[in-house]
Order: C-alpha cells, then structure tokens, then sequence
C-alpha cells in the first residue's frame, strides 16, 4: 500500500562523504582544517560502518574531548560513552539472540553454522535468529559485528557469561572435530581451566606447532597449567621449547621425560636432549642419545654426530642396519640424505656431497621450520661448500634456509654465522661484520657452536682489517670458548681461523691441543680433502705468521697431495708453494702473480691480494715490486672501511686545516689515517702493499711539511687536520 502511495525509501549506511559532513556539522570548528575531518570520517566508517546513529553516538561523546584537544589522539579507540549506550539495545534483545551476538563477539573467526549449533537451533529456527541479528544493524554485509559492536557487548557483558559462552563453544568445536587454534588462543592469560579446557589447548599447540612453535610452547604450557598432567605433555613442551632456542628449558624437561617409564615419550626426549647437546658441541653425548632413540631421525643425527667425532666405522655400519627403515615420509628421506651426505663429505667427491646435502636442503624448506634438528641440511651443505670453495652456493643455500626458516628460531643464528663466514673468506669484512651484529649477543650469551664461530668470525674480522686492539679483545674472547668446545669435524674452519690468530699474537701453545684433536680426527676418517685441505691452509697461515719455515713446509707439502681431489684445492696448493717462496725469499713475481689472481678467481679475494703484497714488500728488485704492487691493488677487495674519508669534513675544523689535510696525497692520507690509529710502520707497508721503509719516508715528508719537532707533535697536528679524538 505505501509503494502505491509513493516511492520506497532504503535505509543505507553513510558513505564515507557523508560521514564527514557529520563530522563537521557536530563538530565544526573543534577540529583542525578538512584534513582532520577526512581522517576522522574514515576511521568512524571503519568502526561503525557508516550505521547513522553509531556515528552520531560516537561523535556526540567526541564534543566533550573536543573542547579541550583536537584532533582525536592517535591510535584512535572509541569513547566508553558510545559504548554505554548499547546497553539498552542489548537489555531489549531475545536472549538467544544475545547469546548468538556474544557469541560472534568472542569468536570472530567461527562460521555461523558452529555458532548456531551452540544454541541447539534447527535450521529454519538458525536462519531466522540470524535474520534478527541482521536486523539489529550490528552486523556488516558479511555477517560479521561491526567492530564497535563487538566492542560494547564485550565491554558490557559480566566476564561470567563471556567466559561461558566461550567454553561452550570450545566444546562444540571439540565435538565436531574442527580446528581450535583461532577459538583457543584468546583465553590465553585468562586462567580458565578444567579438563576440557586443558585438552583444547593441548590439541590448538599440535595444531600450532607446525607454523608457531612458540605459540604452541605457550598453549602447552596453559594446557598444563589448565589441567593438564605434566609428564603427558613433556616431550612435546620440550620438543617446542628447544625450536624456540629455549634450550635450557627443553633439556630439562627432556631429561625428565627420559627417568620416566613411557617408551615413546621418552624416545622423543632422547631426540630432543640430543639435539642440544649437539648445538652446545658435544656430539659424542649427542650421538648415544640419538643412536638409542631408534628412529630414522635417531640414525641420520647419530650417523652425523659419529661422524662428527671420528668415528666413521660405526657410523656405516648404522647405516647400512638402517637402510630402507622407516615410512617414506618426506622428513625420512631428507634425514637419510643428510646422513648419506656427510658420509659422502669424508668418503667421496665433495661434489657429490654438495650435491646430496643441497638436494635434502631444498626438500625440506616447505616443511622444516616445526623441524627439530641438531643440525640443518642448508648448514651442512653450506660447510662443505665453504670447504671447497663455493661461496656463492654456500650463500644461496642459507638464504633460502633463512626465508623458509629452517629448523625455527634455533638455527636462525646458525645459519647467518655461516652466510658471515662467506663473506669474511671473499674479503668482504663489512657485510661479514653486519651479519655478525645481526645474530647479536656476546659469545658467552651463545651457545657453545654458535659462540665459537662468532668469537672466530670477530678475530678473522680484525685480523683482516689489521686492527690489532680489536684482534686482542676477539681472541680473548675465543680462547675461553675453544675451551668449552670439543673439537669436532665440523668446527675446523673457526678452529683454523683461531690458529691463525694465535700465531699472529704468540700464543700458539694454547690451541695446541686443540689442533692436536684436529689431526686425530682426521686420521680417523682418513684425511678426508675436503676437510683436511682448509686446516692445512690456515696452519700453513699460522707458520707463515711465525716466521716459521720449517713449521710450514708439511702442511704447504699435504696441500699438494691433495691439489688433484678438487680444483678449489689445486688453487689453494698452487698459492701454498707461493707462499713458501715468498717466506724463502725466491720471489718470481710471474709466479706468485698467477697464485695471487688464481685466489682471487677462487673468491678468496683478501688472500690473493695479501699474497701479491707481501711478495711486493720482501722482493729487492724494484721492478718485481712494482709489478706486485700493482696486482695487489687490482686483487684489493673493495670496502668502505679502508682508503675513505671518514669523517668527511663535517667535524667542525677550520677551512685552514681543511685546506692542510687537503693538501695530504691519497697515499700520505692513507698513511696519515694508520698512523693516527696506532699502526706501526710494519703493520702500515701490510696494509697498504708498500714498504715500511716508503711509510717512514711519508711520515718523515708529514713532519717536514708541517714542521713538527717530534712524533708527539705530528700525532696532535694528523689528529686535528683529520677531526680524529685523542685516544691517549
């Protein structure tokens, strides 16, 4: 009868236009230009969904505030005013319709089906209550409450009923079976119990643990705070409290699962008690927990851990007793290739290797961040690439660990110590030093493996950018560390690093043993090349650091009994033999030229230029020297830290002073730059590929060119042209 009357009026919600000019007609000059209005109206449309009267109301409780602050303070929250106002709508509301609002108000994420189901409606009666919660104006097109609805009926309701309403539907969604996670989570903190409530936060962590298992410790930890019997849920907790790098808490709660009586449970423990004795480098214990677990995972981390330690008998022959074991789930076959790899590390090609490890690394990224292991495919793979001397591989196959997040937040900093590692070995300090700062934390804040490579990684830093305060602070910290770590197969690269170090301050006989259980191991595997060649690389270092002729020759004498295994280790025989001429003084600048630019291909980039420029300096013909002086340079990595202004004028200092240090040369810069920082004459010629007798020749035309008196009075007048402090 009315449509015959005249035409019908829809009732629509604000658009955003209209929104705001409600804003501005109940506000008006209270708030500061159009711009504010325009903000204000887009964020009421997103709390009230342009609902007429929801706007009015939080706009009328807006006035007040109004008076005395404009605009509204940011994040923006809704006054408790417009929420009171609710209450009279839901004091009107059917019961059963209130109970569905409060529902939706407490579990956003459930479908209507569930929440109907609650209420023990058919489905003529379901549609229906669902017509009159739409017809309440609190729901958006979607069916969902709007989100200042959700808001007053949450406020407004006694915790009580909440938390009733909330337990029923846990239940229901218990019964039918379906996923509890999004229902569960909200009562963490609330300290809700009660066996139900106890066994759905059991089952949201299983179902948790595969994307989160931080948030799946947290709801193990409620299940049992909830009810829960602790010893049930033991393993698991522990299991979860280790892949979140808790591993404290994950060896306790192991090794209690492990004095108790249920088989399986414990078997899962021996897992997890293994895994972190291994990130703590002590894979002998690690091995007996695992080999006595007996699973697939069990044989794979006791093959790596045995032979880790040497022993490489009884690790062939597990797994040859293992062979076919297990379900052919993709985890099992990626554990079976990270053991047939490592095996393959010591007993074939290292490209075999690289390439089993590799493979069992991209298999595992879609599944391997909820896995729990001692140590990842993409770090073993990137340790035998490093060996022999595929620093790009080893890069990619961390980065994509690292994006997958392999073996969760317990091999996170794993994973960019060793991206660290590349980039130390290719010459590039700086990015190796970032990566370094990124894992964060001071060694002795780290577990033992990761605190051994970091302390090695400091040293091999300092030791690259010939800072000596910072190459003593680093090996301080790496001797305590090497004393809390056996020695191991895989650890040999900090190890030689250290050995270096040591040499380089004197110190040799406190790494003695260390490097004694270093060629112990090996001859237990056999000298496996790809392991071995690094080591005798690095100890050849140390010898050439002492001086020592005689010290190096064996390990420059192994080098070339392995130069045919790989060429990365022809490269590195080739430059040993460099390097034992340059120490004899039988410099043939072709010669040690090709060694140089054949490290330099190989990507040890530092290590070719440091060949080239110690030859330059011990050379006594002039013409050889220039000819390796310039391939020093060429083969130089280039870095920000070394040959730059860094300070660039922007300290203060006079243009006089500036035009003085402006009339330096780039070599007495360079020079200026060493000296002001403590360098000696020797360590300078290092650095800069020169003769310490040419740095004295610089610093000798500096004094004379300032008229400095003496070494103190050059220092002062170097610091002031070049805006240094004073570090006395």
């Amino acid at each position: 009868m009315l449509e015959r009357a005249r035409q019908a009026v829809l009732l629509r919600p604000l658009d955003r236009a209209a929104v705001a000019e409600r804003v501005r007609a109940l506000l008006g000059d209270a708030l500061d230009g159009d711009g504010a209005a325009a903000e204000l109206a887009e964020t009421l449309e997103a709390h009230t969904g342009g609902v007429p009267r929801y706007v009015d109301r939080v706009l009328h409780a807006l006035r007040p505030v109004q008076a005395e602050q404009s605009p509204p303070a940011a994040p923006f929250r809704v006054p408790h005013a417009a929420l009171t106002r609710f209450q009279s709508e839901l004091d009107r509301l059917d019961p059963r319709l209130h109970q569905l609002l409060l529902a939706k108000a407490v579990a956003p994420e459930l479908q209507a089906e569930l929440l109907t189901a609650l209420l023990g409606l058919d489905a003529d009666a379901a549609w229906e209550l669902l017509d009159a919660a739409r017809a309440t104006g609190m729901l958006d097109r979607g069916g969902a409450l709007l989100p200042i609805a959700r808001r007053a009926i949450t406020a407004l309701t006694p915790a009580e009923r909440r938390l009733a309403v909330h337990r029923g539907l846990v239940e229901a969604q218990r019964e039918r079976g379906g996923p509890l996670l999004a229902l569960v989570r909200p009562l963490l903190g609330t300290g809700v119990g009660g066996s139900g409530i106890a066994a759905a936060f059991e089952e949201a962590a299983d179902e948790a643990f595969a994307d989160s298992p931080e948030l799946a410790a947290e709801l193990y930890a409620a299940a049992t705070a909830a009810g829960s019997p602790a010893a049930a849920l033991a393993g698991r907790r522990a299991r979860a409290a280790a892949l979140c790098g808790d591993l404290d808490t994950a060896l306790r709660l192991a090794d209690g699962v492990l004095s108790g009586a249920e088989d399986a449970d414990r078997a899962a423990a021996a897992h997890v008690a293994g895994t972190v004795l291994a990130h703590r480098g002590l894979l002998g214990s690690s091995a007996e927990l695992h080999r006595w677990a007996g699973s697939v995972s069990g044989t794979a981390f006791a093959v790596l851990a045995l032979i880790g330690t040497g022993q490489l008998a009884p690790a062939q022959q597990l797994l040859a007793e293992r062979e076919g074991g297990g379900p052919p789930v993709l985890v099992n076959s990626v554990l079976t290739q990270l053991a047939q790899g490592v095996r393959q590390s010591v007993t074939e090609a290292a490209a075999t290797a690289l390439a089993t490890l590799t493979r069992a690394s991209s298999m595992l990224e879609p599944v391997g961040r909820a896995e729990l292991l001692p140590d990842t495919p993409a770090a073993l793979a990137a340790l035998v690439a490093l060996h022999c001397g595929e620093f790009t591989v080893a890069d990619s196959v961390l980065r994509r660990a690292e994006a997958a997040r392999m073996g969760g937040a317990l091999a996170v900093r794993r994973h960019r110590l060793l991206r660290a590692w590349a980039a130390m070995l290719r010459g590039d300090t700086e990015i190796a030093g970032r990566l370094l700062s990124d894992v964060g934390g001071s060694p002795d804040k780290l577990e033992p493996r990761d605190a051994l490579v970091a302390s090695a990684l400091r040293a091999g830093i300092a030791r690259r950018e010939s800072d000596l305060a910072a190459l003593r602070d680093a090996w301080e910290q790496a001797r305590e560390v090497a004393v809390r770590h056996p020695t191991d197969l895989f650890c040999l690269l900090p190890l030689g690093e250290l050995a270096v170090v040591a040499a380089r301050l004197g110190e040799q006989d406190r790494l003695a043993p260390h490097l004694a259980e270093a060629e112990t191991l090996l001859d237990q595997l056999g000298n496996p090349p790809l392991w071995e060649a690094p080591l005798r690389w690095n100890r050849m270092h140390a010898a050439i650091v002492s001086e020592r002729l005689d010290a190096a020759e064996p390990h420059v004498t192994a080098l070339a009994a392995l130069a045919d295994d790989h060429p990365y280790l022809k490269v590195l025989a080739t430059a040993a033999h460099g390097w034992l001429d340059v120490l004899a003084g039988n410099i043939d600048p072709a010669s040690v030229e090709s060694a140089a630019r054949g490290l330099h291909a190989a990507g040890l980039r530092w290590d070719g230029a440091r060949l080239a420029g110690q030859a330059a300096i011990r050379t006594t013909d002039r013409k050889a020297m220039l000819r390796l002086l310039g391939c020093a340079r060429a083969l130089q990595p280039s870095t920000s830290r070394q040959g730059t202004d860094r300070h660039g004028g922007q300290d203060g200092t006079d243009e006089p002073t500036r035009r003085a240090a402006a009339a330096l040369s780039e070599r007495e810069r360079e020079v200026a730059e060493l000296v002001v920082d403590g360098f000696t004459y020797k360590e300078i010629g290092q650095r800069l590929f020169i003769s310490a007798k040419t740095v004295e020749y610089h610093v000798a035309r500096m004094r004379q060119r300032f008229g400095c008196t003496s070494r103190s009075d050059l220092l002062e007048r170097l610091r002031s042209l070049l805006g240094h402090r004073s570090t006395a």
